[in-house]
């Protein structure tokens, strides 16, 4: 086969011979596979809600494929966009020609300056100083950029250094498979010889006892090495909901770093910097507008200038304010933050309330399962236009009754229980950006 997507097709049309072709092209339709080599083979979904289903319903199926064409077991890995760049642990270069992420592209204002002094402290000097280093914050405002500058930073100063790069979510599915498939020995081999940890979202692995004990361990064996562990999360220790007293206390021992939304001057300067990144040449009053139209995301002041370049090469558009207007206007129709859709909702709500996305659709009735099912019901009707069948249709195929049920047993509930209140607001805070 000449290319990955010649490779993807064929295994498509394998799949249409056990699935309806609908099936195929809802769940794997916008897949996409960037590279194929003799040891993996990385299957990227468009949503953590698609991954979920896949590894459901699918995986086995897909594998077999895989299998049969390479005659031989192949890993596949199974992953969203997000999750495949925290993967590459290496700097990269993208298609318009800007750097990935590292520290001297990180633009450092009042809002992050601690948390980049603190990374940069441990990109130095690894297990000498803060260990661990516990970077929070709300999502979009740069934790993830400094995980991956240091790791390219260690990587560049200790070639020989084990890093190993993961989220909370892939944690805790592969401990979930390493379990299921007798190879917890495998797994914990892979965590424990690392030189370097770095776990972005550590939020999810609460309310999970298996994956809270062996990330437990994971975490012991590292400290008492002095191997460094940095990890992020969207609050403070003491704010993660069912997390274990044993983790949180350790999560604590080192240093923790918040960042904050940031300040005028300091979106500003992002912008300018994404600008001068990709080669386009904005005026003060565009940068001015763009840094006091969006004020609290760092991924939508980039978004917005690459929308800008975008109309200008594909539409022939000015750099211009108007055209700055219109990407504006854009970038804030494409945000799930602004505009959720049910997957983003979802995505949301399982990591608030530490529930997969798959038990918040599925069937089983665990108070905290419940709970995350019924506010995440609650809020795609209040979120979105979707109708109480649409609704039921995103949750596993239930009724209009038992959806309207839902949203009525919350209302009642925010209406008689503050703290209950505070939960649901916070939640839709979160998703709203």
């Amino acid at each position: 086969m000449d290319n990955t997507a010649d490779f993807l097709n064929r295994i498509r049309e394998m799949l249409s011979e056990k699935f309806s072709e609908v099936t195929v092209n809802t769940w794997f339709g916008d897949a996409d596979i960037p590279e194929i080599s003799g040891d993996n083979i990385v299957l990227l979904l468009s949503s953590t809600f698609k991954k979920n289903i896949v590894l459901t319903k699918y995986r086995e199926a897909f594998e077999d494929c895989v299998r049969e064409l390479f005659s031989d077991d192949v890993p596949v890995y199974y992953m969203t966009d997000d999750e495949y760049k925290i993967f590459l642990t290496q700097k990269e270069t993208t298609i318009d020609g800007e750097e990935g992420h590292t520290f001297e592209n990180f633009v450092v204002g009042s809002s992050n300056r601690f948390a980049h002094a603190a990374a940069s402290a441990v990109a130095s000097k690894p297990a000498s100083t803060y260990n661990p280093l516990f970077i929070y914050g709300p999502s979009g405002l740069g934790k993830t950029h400094l995980l991956n500058a240091i790791a390219e930073s260690i990587n560049k100063s200790k070639p020989i250094f084990k890093i190993v790069y993961i989220t909370g979510e892939v944690f805790t599915n592969e401990i979930i498979l390493a379990i299921s498939e007798g190879k917890t020995q495998e797994f914990r081999q892979k965590y424990r010889q690392a030189d370097l940890l770095l776990v972005d979202d550590v939020q999810f692995i609460a309310g999970r006892p298996s994956t809270q004990e062996e990330f437990f361990h994971t975490f012991n064996a590292l400290y008492d090495s002095n191997k460094q562990i940095v990890l992020t999360s969207d609050r403070t220790p003491k704010e993660i909901d069912k997390l274990e007293d044993r983790l949180r206390t350790r999560f604590e021992w080192g240093l923790l770093a918040d960042i904050a939304p940031p300040d005028f001057e300091t979106r500003s300067a992002i912008i300018w910097k994404k600008a001068e990144g990709i080669q386009v040449d904005l005026t003060k009053d565009m940068v001015d507008y763009i840094a006091t139209m969006i004020t609290s995301n760092i991924r939508q002041l980039e978004g917005t200038v690459k929308k800008i370049k975008a109309l200008n090469v594909l539409m022939d558009m000015p750099v211009d304010i108007e055209t700055a207007k219109k990407a504006v206007e854009d970038i804030y129709r494409a945000n799930p933050g602004l505009n959720p859709t049910p997957d983003y909702i979802l995505s949301e709500a399982s990591k608030y309330f530490s529930v997969s996305v798959q038990d918040i659709i599925g069937t089983r009735r665990s108070q905290d399962i419940m709970q995350a099912r019924q506010v995440s019901i609650y809020l795609v009707r209040k979120l979105t236009k979707m109708s109480l069948p649409e609704i039921g249709g995103v949750f596993g195929g239930r009724d209009h009754t038992t959806i309207l049920h839902s949203v009525n047993k919350v209302d009642e509930q925010i209406t008689n229980q503050p703290d209950f209140q505070k939960k649901v607001e916070m939640l839709e805070k979160t998703i709203r950006g």
